[in-house]
C-alpha cells in the first residue's frame, strides 16, 4: 500500500460481505482496492459453519422443496414486530437466483442444499419445517491458492454440515478421508466460503491487503473520496464499501448500544466497530442497533491463536435429552431446544423488583446419560468430560459446586422428570417445534424424544452458559444498494456498507441456518455492484 494508491472502489474488511463485495465491483469493472485490518483474513465468517439462508432458492427448488418469494415475504413479516424495512426485505429476498447464479459463474464455490434442516421458527406463516432455505459451500480444494492457506482465519476443518452433529452425522470422518483431503488441501466449512470467494477475487485482479486498519473516512465537497489509515497513509477511491464487522469486542460501544448483557463474543477479535465510527462521524442515521446474532456460549481454558475469546458454541448439549438451562435460583426458565438467537431474548428477562437481569447466570445441567448416548463439548459418546466442567455424584452436591440451592434443583429436575415420562413439556414446549429436535437425538427426530429425555443418572455435570453473541447487528442505515444515509435519510455520496457493519436488513430475526451470511452477501453484492457505477 502506497501513499499515492487510487482505485475506483475500496472495500474494507475481508469476510463474506467484503469479498462478496469486492468481487462484485471487479466483475462490474472497477479498479478495487480491498483493505483487512487483521493480519489474516476471513473474519468471522472463516470461523462459521458457512450455511447460507436464501429462501426460494434454486437448490431447494430442485430437491423439490416448495418454496416461493410470497412464503419468504410472509415468514419474515410474521418475526418482524416492525422492524423489517419492507424494501430490504423485498431486495434481498428477490437478489437470491442472481446472487447464486453468479457466485458459480465467476468463483469456484458451488453450493449443495443442506438436506432437511427447519428454519428457526418453521411453524410461523411461510416456514418451512422441512428445510430447504439453508445451503452450504461444498469441498473447495486450496490447491490453486496453497499460499494463501496459512493467511486465513481459523483451522482447517475438512467436512461438510452434514458431516457434522449438528448436520446429522457423526463428527468424525474415516481418517483415509481425513488424509486424502489434507493432502489436497481441500476443506469445508467457513474457510471454504473464504477460499473460494478469494480465489474469485485472486482471478478478477483483487489481491487483499492485510494488515491495514481503516480509521477515518476522507471527503471532498460532501463526498467519501477515500480511507485514512492507522499507519498514517491515505488511499483515494470514487466510493467506499464498509464490511468492518460489528462492534462486540469494544466493551463500550456494546455497552451503550445492545438490550441486554453480553459478554465474551465468540467472533474475531478485530470487530471492534471501526466501521459504524467511521460512519458515525459523517452524521449517518443508525439502526438495528439494540440487536446481535444472540448465542449462548461456555469459557473454556486456554487461549485462542487469533486473540479472540476461548468459548465453545453450546447449541448441540442443551438440545439433546437429559439435559436442562437453570438459572442461579434453579429454575427452568426456557424452551432450552430453541434457536440460538432467539433464546438471548430469555437471557435477558429483567426482574424489575430486584433489578436484576433474572437468567444470568444460567446453568445447563446434564447427567452421564447423555455423555455415554451422545457425547458432549466435541467429544464422541462415552468419551470423558472435559475435566474443567463441574460435576457431583448427586444434584444436592451439584448445587453446592455451582452456588445455586440444592432443594431447588432437586425440585426443578424432579418436574422435568415427570413431564419427559409424560412426553410433554408443559412449562416451555421444548419439542413442540420442527426446530427444537434438529440438533438432538436424530433417530428420535421429529418427535419431541429428540430432546426430550430424564435426568437420573450421576455424576451430574453443570456448565455456566453466557449471554453471548456471533456478532453485533446494528450499524448505518442504508438503501437497498447498500448505499450509506444520513440522519435526514438522504444518500451520504460515495459511502456503502454490507455485512454486520450495516443496519441488518431482518431486523431481530434469525431466520434459519445461514441467517446472518444469506444478507451480508446479498448486500455485499448489491453494494459492490453499485459502487462500481
Amino acid at each position: 500500500m502506497s501513499d499515492n494508491d487510487e482505485y475506483d472502489v475500496i472495500v474494507l474488511g475481508t469476510g463474506a460481505a467484503g469479498l462478496t463485495a469486492a468481487l462484485a465491483a471487479a466483475t462490474n469493472g472497477a479498479r478495487v482496492g480491498l483493505f483487512e485490518k487483521a493480519e489474516k483474513i476471513g473474519g468471522t465468517t472463516a470461523l462459521a459453519s458457512a450455511v447460507v439462508w436464501l429462501p426460494a432458492n434454486r437448490y431447494g427448488r430442485e430437491a423439490g422443496v416448495q418454496d416461493s418469494r410470497d412464503d419468504a415475504i410472509a415468514y419474515l413479516d410474521s418475526l418482524s414486530h416492525g422492524m423489517i424495512l419492507p424494501a430490504l426485505r423485498d431486495a434481498f429476498v428477490d437478489t437470491v437466483d442472481e446472487l447464486t447464479e453468479w457466485l458459480e459463474t465467476k468463483t469456484p464455490a458451488r453450493f449443495q442444499l443442506v438436506a432437511g434442516f427447519p428454519d428457526y421458527h418453521p411453524e410461523h406463516p411461510g416456514g418451512k419445517p422441512g428445510g430447504g432455505r439453508s445451503i452450504e459451500p461444498q469441498l473447495f480444494s486450496f490447491a490453486g491458492i496453497s499460499e494463501w492457506v496459512d493467511r486465513i482465519v481459523g483451522t482447517p476443518r475438512r467436512m461438510n454440515v452434514g458431516d457434522t452433529p449438528i448436520g446429522g452425522g457423526t463428527g468424525v470422518l474415516p481418517a483415509n478421508v481425513i488424509a486424502n483431503r489434507e493432502q489436497h488441501l481441500i476443506e469445508g466449512l467457513g474457510r471454504a466460503l473464504i477460499g473460494s470467494l478469494l480465489a474469485g477475487c485472486l482471478e478478477h485482479g483483487v489481491v487483499p491487503t492485510t494488515g491495514a486498519r481503516a480509521e477515518r473516512l476522507l471527503v471532498h465537497d460532501g463526498r467519501v473520496v477515500g480511507v485514512a489509515f492507522a499507519d498514517g497513509r491515505e488511499v483515494r477511491g470514487r466510493t467506499v464499501v464498509l464490511a468492518t464487522g460489528g462492534y462486540e469486542y469494544d466493551a463500550d460501544l456494546a455497552r451503550d448500544f445492545l438490550r441486554g448483557p453480553m459478554a465474551s463474543p465468540a467472533g474475531v477479535p478485530s470487530n471492534t466497530g471501526d466501521g459504524l465510527r467511521m460512519a458515525m462521524r459523517l452524521g449517518a442515521r443508525l439502526g438495528n442497533m439494540r440487536e446481535a446474532w444472540w448465542v449462548p456460549v461456555m469459557q473454556q481454558p486456554g487461549d485462542r491463536a487469533d486473540g479472540g475469546n476461548n468459548v465453545y458454541l453450546v447449541n448441540r448439549e442443551r438440545t439433546l435429552p437429559r439435559s436442562i438451562i437453570v438459572n442461579d435460583q434453579g429454575d427452568r426458565f426456557t424452551n432450552e431446544a430453541a434457536n440460538y438467537n432467539a433464546l438471548g431474548g430469555a437471557f435477558h428477562t429483567f426482574d424489575p423488583s430486584r433489578f436484576r437481569y433474572l437468567n444470568q447466570p444460567a446453568w445447563l445441567v446434564f447427567d452421564q446419560g447423555l455423555v455415554d448416548s451422545y457425547g458432549c463439548f466435541g467429544n464422541p459418546a462415552g468419551a470423558p468430560v472435559p475435566a474443567f466442567v463441574p460435576r457431583a455424584d448427586s444434584l444436592s452436591d451439584l448445587a453446592v459446586t455451582i452456588g445455586i440451592s440444592g432443594t431447588r434443583l432437586e425440585a426443578t429436575v424432579a418436574h422435568w422428570n415427570t413431564m419427559v415420562a409424560d412426553g410433554h413439556d408443559d412449562d416451555f414446549n421444548r419439542g413442540d417445534s420442527a426446530y427444537d429436535g434438529w440438533c438432538g437425538d436424530r433417530s428420535l427426530y421429529p418427535t419431541p424424544l429428540a430432546t426430550l429425555g430424564p435426568i437420573e443418572r450421576g455424576p451430574y455435570y453443570a456448565v455456566e452458559l453466557i449471554s453471548s453473541t456471533l456478532g453485533t447487528k446494528g450499524g448505518p442505515r442504508t438503501d437497498v444498494d447498500g448505499r450509506v444515509l444520513d440522519m435526514d435519510s438522504q444518500v451520504i455520496p460515495g459511502l456503502f456498507a454490507a455485512g454486520n457493519v450495516m443496519a441488518a436488513p431482518t431486523g431481530m430475526v434469525y431466520g434459519g441456518a445461514g441467517g446472518t451470511l444469506g444478507p451480508a452477501m446479498i448486500f455485499g453484492y448489491r453494494a459492490g455492484k453499485a459502487a462500481a457505477r
